[in-house]
């Protein structure tokens, strides 16, 4: 049997002895990501259901008990957009007693007053299963930036200072401006009050006007915004997690009122404390889809690719806010015959170092040459 020199690997063979001897509930407190370089978690689930939205937030083993819980979602320009349907978050929410919240948009539109937002609100059905909280219904407050390049302070919603807990839950999808959308544009633009919204697409130029003629500052100043919520969370008593869900794939964002219909099938369910390896391991799920006709990645890569979108989860590594560096565990395999619990499933994206790709969403790395390769994102020597 071949060696494969890497510390990732015997993380996760500790991960697989972890989950053979103790029982679900403590596999899922021990599930604090780490920035260490061995790769941090992102769990993942096919399964696009109520149930499972819940499953993937208990596998983070992060507790909402005694906190004031806040689910950030976006409510959609219209009825014929992608956004996550009342039915579908409703068991999350519930469950953690959560207020769902969001905040104005820059743009006009269905959303750009709290009054028209409302009606919006009502009509998707969202008051129906919870209290819903616009953010920025009574102002905004800043929130220090550790980057200065382009934005000075992050603007967001002043009923952000509510909430203890906050549950970043992004469709993940693409964007006629960012590239693509998943938990760091929904945590920076999301979450940004409409001047705010402004003062990140300008680039930190305007907090009264549309300046969108600087992309990768543009970028930029979302990594940097997401970072500024994050660390507001990180302070003692509060705590933030991630979930993406990677259905109805359009190249629009579920800000567009009219989007493309999707060409690329429904993927998944990934959640993580990291958003930088959330939105990563979301974006190689898209790179390394082997298209068919009929679900075909190319328009949204396409769409990426154009915008640069992924110079956004590469710039908020570089500020510190997280690592591309990640362990992508299937929970679906975790139950085995006759509901045994098994070991986590490791996936692997395996490159050539000239860039070919050799294994896509792998469960082993058997049957590769001996040699060096790039394995979900950076160089490993088998031998």
């Amino acid at each position: 049997m071949k060696k494969i020199v890497s510390l990732t690997l015997v993380v996760v063979i500790a991960l697989f002895a972890c989950a053979s001897n103790h029982s679900e509930a403590e596999v899922n407190t021990t599930t604090e990501n780490t920035n260490d370089g061995t790769g941090n978690k992102v769990y993942f689930t096919k399964e696009i259901t109520a149930e499972s939205l819940v499953k993937v937030y208990e596998a983070l083993g992060v507790s909402a008990e005694g906190k004031r819980v806040a689910v950030k979602i976006s409510t959609g320009e219209s009825s014929r957009t992608n956004y996550l349907r009342p039915e579908f978050i409703k068991n999350l929410v519930q469950k953690l007693g959560a207020n769902i919240v969001e905040c104005n948009t820059a743009y006009g539109g269905s959303r750009g007053s709290t009054a028209a937002h409302r009606r919006v609100i009502a009509e998707r059905g969202f008051d129906d299963i919870a209290t819903v909280d616009i953010m920025d219904e009574e102002g905004e407050m800043q929130l220090a930036v550790t980057d200065t390049k382009h934005i000075q302070h992050d603007i967001v919603g002043s009923h952000l200072q509510n909430y203890d807990l906050m549950v970043n839950l992004a469709h993940f999808k693409g964007h006629a401006m960012g590239g693509f959308g998943g938990v760091l544009k929904n945590q920076s633009i999301g979450m940004a009050s409409s001047s705010g919204k402004l003062y990140i697409h300008s680039a930190g130029r305007s907090t009264s006007r549309w300046m969108s003629d600087d992309q990768d500052g543009f970028l930029e100043s979302m990594a940097a915004a997401a970072q500024a919520v994050h660390n507001y969370f990180k302070q003692e008593g509060r705590n933030i997690v991630y979930i993406n869900v990677m259905n109805n794939l359009s190249v629009d964002c579920d800000c567009d009122g009219s989007p493309a219909t999707p060409q690329l099938k429904d993927i998944g369910i990934l959640a993580s404390t990291d958003p930088v390896a959330l939105d990563k391991a979301c974006l190689d799920l898209v790179f390394n889809h082997q298209s068919v006709a009929g679900d075909d990645a190319s328009p949204l890569i396409r769409r990426i690719e154009n915008l640069h979108g992924t110079h956004t989860v590469e710039y908020a590594e570089q500020l510190g806010l997280g690592s591309q560096h990640y362990t992508l565990i299937d929970l679906d395999q975790m139950t085995g015959i006759n509901g045994a619990k098994s070991g986590p499933v490791v996936r692997y994206n395996v490159y050539s170092l000239d860039g070919k790709r050799l294994l896509t969403n792998a469960t082993s790395l058997e049957g590769l040459q001996r040699g060096t390769y790039v394995v979900n994102g950076e160089k490993r020597v088998i031998e």
